[in-house]
């Protein structure tokens, strides 16, 4: 089968990589020639794991291919994936749906065969019932069904997420629709993945429900971890007690400095909105959303404290290692360290920082930060150092190295990596999350 991929980003890319690799034909299509160019040439537009080779392989094969017409990409294929972004829209939280609009009216133009177009995008709901009325303003005398699939990636793991779904959502109006997805997800079939078919309406919801429900889980805990510090209880452990519980799950209950990335931040967002345009209000959500925010600022005042407070800490230096939202990605959008960084400068603190994959998309959204090529060079001098996330490179640091290299031994741990008697029997000061 055919398919073509409208989008080469994070979900374009990996979803197009991974239906080449079960033997469909896939052409991932995108208007920026740049980035086309540096696919041709084996150049990932993203860091994820293992995503180089997998369209190496498929590019090799001849099953995955890449250009910047979408009328040469679509012809002749049976599935139409719409994967671009829908980010906040500026000023009033709603997603912005002009590119998912925009693809669907070219299709509609350029449409030379039957075909399901399938908003892979994350979309608020009854953004397929607008797509359907593009396609049928446009003219096309070709039968075509309009399909919701949302993805479930997790950055870093996404393509493990692809092949080994916990469960693969599809929201079909016909028969037409559910038969081409079928086919499309044919291999995973095989291996008895859970598929639910849905109306169209009901899987756009699905989506934003899962992420604000995540959501909810992060923020929760990272609130039971404040109330930890202040009455002597370990928030491992409380995770630990109420994630065996099977109706919890032990799943997203690791204490933080808030959530941040791709989809969190922007997908509670459009489940607001979408919930005051059908006056239907979801508290809960708010809540989580208010939290959150005011939680990134709070970590940032949690160095501050280190160095003696706000009034203290003008020309004091703090080293922050990790700038990502998460480990193996190169993903920079709402990271908590965005927020951590920024209440340092405010103050007046020297920033350095170092990150295995962020720190050329971190140096335009962090001016006053000091990028560093190591994490021995970003801690050198600090009087705070400050993990931000947890990449697998800090979790062995050379304590006795960093000791030598501070100005003082103090640090921070915002993702709990490290044990705190360990840390206090190696000479340091040191403050993690919701732990005595």
């Amino acid at each position: 089968m055919k398919i073509a991929m409208v989008g080469s980003g994070y979900v374009g890319l990996v979803s197009g990589a991974c239906f080449a690799d079960f033997g469909h034909d896939v052409v991932c299509i995108d208007k920026d020639q740049s980035k086309i160019d540096r696919l041709h040439e084996g150049v990932m537009p993203i860091y994820e794991p293992g995503l180089d080779a997998l369209v190496e392989s498929n590019v090799k094969a001849g099953r995955l291919s890449f250009t910047t017409s979408l009328a040469e990409g679509i012809k002749d294929a049976a599935a139409i994936f719409i994967a671009v972004g829908t980010p906040s829209r500026r000023g009033d939280g709603h997603a912005d749906l002009s590119f998912v609009y925009a693809v669907a009216e070219e299709v509609g133009e350029s449409l030379a065969n039957d075909a399901v177009v399938v908003t892979k995008s994350t979309v608020p709901v009854g953004t397929g019932d607008e797509v359907e009325r593009i396609l049928k303003d446009s003219g096309t005398t070709h039968k075509f069904s309009v399909v919701s699939n949302p993805e479930f990636l997790r950055e870093g793991a996404a393509i493990g997420d692809f092949k080994h779904p916990d469960r693969i959502v599809i929201g079909a109006e016909d028969d037409f629709g559910r038969d081409v997805m079928h086919e499309v997800y044919r291999p995973l079939f095989l291996n008895e993945s859970p598929i639910l078919f849905t109306e169209r309406r009901t899987s756009e919801l699905i989506k934003y429900a899962a992420n604000a429900f995540l959501a909810t889980k992060i923020t929760f805990i990272n609130e039971m971890a404040d109330l930890c510090e202040k009455v002597g209880a370990n928030v491992q452990d409380v995770s630990r007690g109420i994630g065996m519980d099977n109706r919890i799950g032990s799943k997203f209950l690791h204490a933080g400095p808030g959530y941040g990335g791709s989809c969190f931040p922007k997908d509670t967002l459009a489940l607001l909105k979408t919930a005051e345009d059908y006056d239907s209000p979801t508290r809960i959500v708010e809540a989580v959303v208010k939290t959150n925010e005011s939680r990134k600022r709070a970590m940032g005042r949690k160095v501050l404290d280190a160095l003696g407070g706000a009034e203290n800490a003008r020309g004091k230096k703090a080293a922050l290692l990790g700038l990502t939202f998460k480990p193996n990605t190169d993903d920079m959008r709402d990271s908590p360290a965005i927020a951590v960084a920024q209440t340092l400068t405010d103050a007046g603190v020297i920033v350095s920082a170092y990150d295995p994959e962020g720190m050329e998309i971190a140096k335009p959204l962090m001016p006053d930060v000091t990028m560093c090529d190591n994490p021995y060079t970003a801690i050198e001098g600090a009087d705070v150092v400050t993990i931000v996330t947890e990449w697998d490179a800090f979790r062995a640091l050379d304590l006795n190295r960093v000791k030598e290299l501070v100005a003082a031994p103090v640090m921070i741990d915002l993702r709990n990596i490290y044990n705190p008697e360990d840390m206090r029997s190696a000479g340091f000061t040191y403050a993690s999350i919701g732990r005595n």
